[in-house]
């Protein structure tokens, strides 16, 4: 049985959730960001608790078809700017997307949109852009390099998202005192 949770967004999400089921004495095939695969069928307590413990980690059980595929839509773009490598991506976000997910990009963003309130460009923008927050921060790679690890076509594009989202060009947001970035689950 497949269980899907929304905000799982990392490593230690993954680490929460595998404990939060492992505590109420649930056998788990397997834990992946979004989806929890149980043996066998919960008891209704189990349910309840392991939906308290989710809820008060930050974490929600997910039961409509719809919540769950944006949910994997936003796992697909978490996971390819947070882990992937867009500078070696053959293909746009949209043909990415439809590959992964076996469903057409306007069916995919229609329902996003009436979900999230916001595109799914905008939201793949908005990760990006917390991505270079991060970069920048620990001072990992030049511009240049974030640019094209992040697939932009230029530094001034970079640097003109950047601005437009933040307020800040991106050697302003490195002076900063208090770097304000977003919780990915948050985006």
């Amino acid at each position: 049985m497949e269980v899907h949770i929304r905000n799982m967004v990392c490593g230690r999400c993954i680490k929460v959730v595998t404990g939060i089921f492992q505590n109420t004495g649930v056998s788990l095939r397997s834990v992946r960001l979004g989806v929890v695969d149980i043996e066998k069928e919960l008891t209704s307590e189990q349910m309840r608790q392991i939906k308290a413990s989710l809820e008060a980690e930050g974490f929600e059980w997910l039961d409509d078809q719809k919540v769950k595929l944006v949910e994997k839509i936003k796992q697909e773009v978490v996971q390819l700017v947070h882990y992937g490598e867009l500078d070696d991506m053959k293909q746009n976000l949209s043909d990415h997307l439809r590959t992964k997910l076996h469903k057409g990009y306007h069916y995919l963003s229609s329902i996003f949109s009436s979900i999230e309130n916001t595109t799914i460009e905008q939201y793949f923008i908005l990760q990006k852009i917390e991505k270079v927050k991060e970069w920048l921060v620990y001072n990992e790679f030049t511009l240049s390099e974030i640019a094209f690890k992040l697939g932009y076509s230029s530094v001034a594009h970079l640097s003109g998202q950047f601005k437009k989202i933040t307020g800040f060009t991106p050697s302003q947001f490195k002076q900063l005192k208090d770097h304000y970035r977003k919780p990915l689950d948050q985006i």
